[in-house]
């Protein structure tokens, strides 16, 4: 059912290794059809747009009319859910909204001795694209976790994307957009949808930045147009992994590492752990409580295929391990988390105590749950309200330190020989 591996065994490296290999968008056959999709939504626009949704999605629209949504329906949908439905979605955009409000930053300068001015503006993005999936599972906390650090971050016009397959669409989902504070609602999806984002239609305006996860076609897309716009990463499969010292409910571990393997089969679940009893307990946990999952197949195959117990040699190689694999999701099941800590270097959300699962991360913590996976944490952020301003520099040189400065730059512009660099800044030498 799951993979176990053991530390100390010779092979264990080139097994994990294996365990963690990835890549999201290596499949030529989807690169071509990628950048075919691409290149008729650049030549034809709303067309080709109205074209691709009606055949992947089976719908019959014809024309972006029909694929478009406006707030009064967003408002609707919202007003339709049932109380405890509200103020579950509620309450968790503002408690997203409330940790994202520390995120933000602020314009800031500095005037030295002889009067020079130097600092940094931060401004908000002007318009940016938010892709929501929409295939296997509906994803209102999606939406939460990208439009909410948009609009704190001051982003004027938020359009969202989502795929609706036989013109079905998700009330919470429509409801989260409009408590987000989403301005335009498209029905479109895959990766023409990225593409009239990036290049704009009749319909859709070009955005300055794409946000969002979404299948191998919408990561393959969002890697191609970037540079043409902005976006947030490339996703690949999600990720979780527990450091347990084997004194937690072995039934709570099982069903944290079906939390990750539900999401698809390409999903992965790591246990670590330096107990070789605990982990049997918890691989008979996994055997019992399978069965009662409603995605016991997704599950059952992301288990196999990319799920690991791993008996660790103690604690202090477990977080080792954990750095090496850097993962998306990092679960410290121990008595003192808090200790364990200056020990973690690489992760995009850190879990902390028995009582932390994952999953209230995933919709109401706070945090943003879009997080680097594949390993990226090694140099990677979660997602926040500084993917959404960007910085200008600010120089004001005075009279004085223009003397400083002038002879600075133009002795070092010499050095390069480029005369034209050198001889500016000494005309502003008196």
């Amino acid at each position: 059912m799951i993979t176990k591996l053991n530390s100390s065994h010779s092979d264990f490296q080139d097994n994990l290794s294996k365990l963690l290999a990835w890549e999201s968008v290596s499949n030529s056959e989807v690169a071509q059809t990628v950048d075919d999709i691409i290149a008729n939504i650049r030549n034809t626009g709303d067309k080709a747009l109205v074209d691709y949704t009606n055949r992947f999605d089976r719908m019959n629209a014809q024309n972006m009319g029909e694929l478009s949504i406006n707030t009064a329906t967003l408002k609707e949908a919202f007003d339709t859910l049932d109380e405890q439905e509200k103020t579950a979605l509620k309450t968790a955009a503002d408690r997203v909204k409330t940790y994202h409000q520390k995120q933000k930053q602020d314009t800031w300068t500095y005037t030295e001795d002889d009067g020079t001015m130097l600092g940094q503006k931060i401004t908000p993005l002007d318009r940016v694209g938010l892709y929501v999936p929409g295939g296997k599972a509906a994803y209102p906390s999606s939406v939460l976790m990208n439009a909410i650090p948009a609009k704190v971050a001051g982003v004027e016009e938020l359009i969202m994307v989502v795929p609706t397959p036989d013109s079905v669409t998700n009330q919470l989902v429509l409801a989260a957009a409009y408590i987000s504070g989403v301005d335009t609602v498209f029905t479109v999806g895959g990766a023409q949808a990225v593409a009239a984002l990036a290049y704009g239609t009749q319909t859709i305006p070009k955005v300055d930045k794409i946000v969002g996860p979404g299948n191998i076609y919408v990561a393959t897309a969002k890697r191609v147009v970037f540079g043409q716009v902005g976006i947030d990463m490339i996703a690949g499969p999600s990720e979780i992994l527990i450091i347990c010292d084997g004194k937690t409910n072995p039934d709570w571990i099982a069903m944290d590492l079906f939390s990750q393997a539900e999401h698809d089969e390409d999903a992965q679940s790591i246990l670590l752990c330096p107990d070789a009893d605990f982990i049997d307990q918890v691989e008979a946990s996994i055997t019992k409580l399978l069965p009662t999952m409603k995605r016991k197949a997704i599950i059952a195959t992301a288990l196999k295929d990319r799920g690991a117990l791993i008996l660790t040699k103690d604690m202090d190689e477990a977080i080792s391990l954990s750095n090496q694999i850097a993962p998306e999701h990092l679960e410290l099941s121990v008595e003192d988390p808090q200790a364990m800590l200056d020990g973690i270097k690489h992760a995009g959300a850190i879990f902390m105590g028995r009582h932390t699962c994952e999953s209230l991360g995933d919709y109401c913590a706070g945090p943003n749950h879009v997080l680097p996976t594949s390993g990226t944490a090694r140099f990677s952020s979660p997602l926040g309200v500084y993917d959404f301003q960007k910085k200008s520099s600010l120089i004001m040189v005075s009279d004085e330190g223009a003397n400083v400065l002038g002879e600075i730059a133009a002795t070092l512009a010499d050095g390069e020989g480029l005369q034209a660099h050198a001889q500016s800044a000494r005309y502003r030498i008196k």
